[in-house]
């Protein structure tokens, strides 16, 4: 038999209602993780598997990866597939994206795809989702969200507006929207247990999504000023934190806080710029994209199953100090 694409991951959303809502809305539905603002025992249940390297394993499972085209999000694509996982490559305008989709899927024999997504509109953003499992096994277990750019402007003061929200709408709302759109799909699994075609789910416990952050959410840079990045950065990690109370039921959230990364985002910053980063990191030297895989993996992999709301840095000792 034949089954049928679903062609949206929407959901009535759920309401967590607070002591006042309660008192003025009595009739005010509730998230059955929670009962008068304390969690209920038994929300979640622990991986039967004890043995460490299974628990690694994405065997089975399907990822998107948003901004993977290069730089951190290929190689967190690269981990996952290695890991065993299919693998949505998710780019805005580099088109080399599909071979790097092709080159994943003949190195690890799992299933890749590149698609062009604009992550700053939730409505291409859940569009694109639903494309993306249709195509790659009817399912979603991770998303790594990690599109974002820069702020090349200097002090905000003197920065220009249309900049500030690109910036903005790029690091801190496309979170926001792929994290709706993944929700929606990680609760209508939890609920049914269903995939997308309408067949069980098998191999299936928790969803698990995974921001990419930056140092710069926990402290201010110098030399270089970049105050509305800063903040984008602070507001994915506390949005996560925020997100996995709500999501405790099916899914995880955590963020990566990267420190200066050796990636095609930093290559308009000057060379005496660089050398100053180094002076401050007690490791001395920027980080290799290939030195992020393990984080990410942990946190998409059910080696890290008791583990929600937690930000990981891999900043070398930057922010120690």
């Amino acid at each position: 038999m034949v089954r049928k694409p679903v062609t949206t991951g929407v959901v009535a959303p759920v309401t967590v209602p607070s002591v006042k809502d309660h008192k003025s809305h009595p009739q005010a539905p509730e998230d059955s993780s929670m009962k008068k603002g304390l969690f209920q025992e038994g929300n979640t249940q622990p991986p039967t598997e004890t043995s460490i390297l299974p628990l690694f394993s994405l065997e089975h499972k399907t990822a998107v990866v948003s901004g993977s085209d290069r730089g951190i999000g290929l190689a967190v694509a690269q981990a996952l597939a290695e890991a065993g996982a299919n693998v949505a490559i998710w780019y805005h305008s580099n088109e080399k994206a599909h071979e790097r989709a092709k080159e994943i899927s003949e190195n690890y024999g799992v299933k890749s795809k590149a698609y062009k997504v604009d992550v700053t509109s939730f409505s291409n953003t859940q569009k694109v989702l639903n494309e993306s499992i249709n195509d790659l096994g009817g399912r979603l277990d991770i998303f790594v969200a990690n599109a974002g750019i820069p702020w090349t402007q200097g002090r905000m003061i003197d920065g220009e507006l249309s900049h500030y929200h690109r910036v903005v709408a790029t690091d801190l709302d496309s979170v926001f929207f792929s994290a709706k759109a993944a929700g929606e799909v990680f609760r209508r699994q939890y609920e049914t247990g269903l995939d997308a075609m309408g067949g069980k789910l098998e191999h299936y416990r928790y969803g698990s999504f995974v921001a990419t952050a930056s140092m710069s959410g926990h402290i201010a840079n110098v030399p270089q000023l970049q105050s509305a990045y800063n903040a984008a950065k602070a507001g994915v990690i506390h949005l996560c934190r925020s997100l996995a109370v709500e999501w405790v039921k099916f899914a995880r959230v955590n963020s990566v806080s990267p420190g200066y990364v050796a990636t095609e985002i930093s290559d308009f910053v000057p060379p005496e710029t660089k050398a100053i980063w180094r002076e401050k990191i007690p490791m001395g030297r920027e980080c290799e994209v290939h030195e992020l895989k393990g984080a990410y993996l942990y946190l998409a992999s059910d080696a890290s199953s008791y583990t929600t709301g937690t930000d990981i840095g891999v900043d070398g000792g930057y922010t120690i100090v």
